[in-house]
């Protein structure tokens, strides 16, 4: 497998680990308008929109630095009960095969970013092995946003004002804690440093405590943003949220921000559910709107 791009020296590889119609339009865009949405559908074919369906990607990136290899979320898992979103449940995906194809083992990983820790985001933290969810990349230092540890604990009272705790069902007992317990965890704030030349900020809403991965290098800069985008709509009208945001007042304030950085700096946007060529760029128009540019 090639890399799928590059940020200055290093490599950065997708890898995917399912594609498919998730949901009709309307029923994921919580402000979602009929006809907006129509005025674009054509042009969202078919790698975003088919049959009526937005088309999606549950896929985690690789970067390779040369000395460190860095996973950023790592989707849903196999064999995970999800009664919440029943579509991610008891996966049977060759996710593992995948990272091999790349040219890498698991326990060839250093270190694993979740952006947040919803459903979709941390699944391969953890296999089933002897009995009991293990970590799956048992020599990685997994990085885990503080704010949303508290949030999706079920242990700490915020979980049970959470619109989406149903949703998330499961997730953090067999997908987080297992990682915690193990000692592989580390709960980290707004301008932390994951390696040289990449810090993860804070950009809530979504959840509450989301995070971005700013990554640069020789004057190289991308943004692995996890679900501040669902899809390129967002991108035209960014007051657009997922019915999953938790505070969609914040999450919207978030995407905007996200998108005056990345089009201010240049730097490639990394979604982590976007159909090919799965990465974008965006401009800024005179009139304050933005529109995507695919690489």
């Amino acid at each position: 497998m090639e890399a799928a791009f590059r940020i200055g020296r290093y490599r950065v590889f997708r890898l995917e680990e399912w594609q498919g119609g998730f949901s009709p339009p309307e029923a994921l865009f919580a402000e979602y308008e009929d006809a907006a949405f129509a005025a674009q559908a054509a042009g969202f074919e078919p790698a975003f929109f088919r049959d009526g369906m937005i088309y999606g990607y549950l896929q985690s990136w690789l970067i390779d630095t040369g000395t460190e290899r860095i996973i950023v979320d790592t989707g849903a898992g196999n064999d995970k009960d999800r009664p919440g979103i029943p579509i991610f449940g008891n996966l049977a995906t060759p996710f593992l095969a995948e990272l091999e194809a790349a040219g890498f083992a698991a326990g060839d990983i250093d270190k694993v970013f979740c952006t947040h820790l919803h459903i979709d985001h941390v699944g391969w933290n953890t296999e089933w092995r002897e009995d009991s969810w293990r970590p799956t990349f048992p020599n990685a230092r997994h990085y885990f946003p503080r704010a949303d540890e508290a949030a999706w604990n079920p242990e700490k009272p915020l979980y049970a004002t959470l619109a989406g705790a149903g949703v998330n069902a499961n997730v953090f007992e067999d997908s987080v804690l297992p990682i915690i317990d193990a000692g592989l965890a580390e709960l980290i704030d707004d301008g932390a440093e994951i390696a040289p030349g990449m810090r993860a900020w804070t950009f809530p809403g979504h959840t509450p405590g989301h995070m971005v991965l700013e990554v640069a290098d020789q004057g190289q800069v991308a943004l692995f943003t996890g679900d501040i985008l669902h899809h390129p709509m967002q991108v035209l009208r960014p007051d657009w949220n997922s019915v999953y945001c938790e505070d969609r007042a914040q999450a919207a304030a978030s995407r905007r921000h996200l998108l005056e950085r990345a089009s201010a700096r240049g730097a490639r946007i990394v979604p982590a559910h976007f159909g090919a060529p799965h990465s974008l760029f965006v401009e800024r128009a005179d009139d304050g709107t933005y529109r995507p540019r695919f690489a």
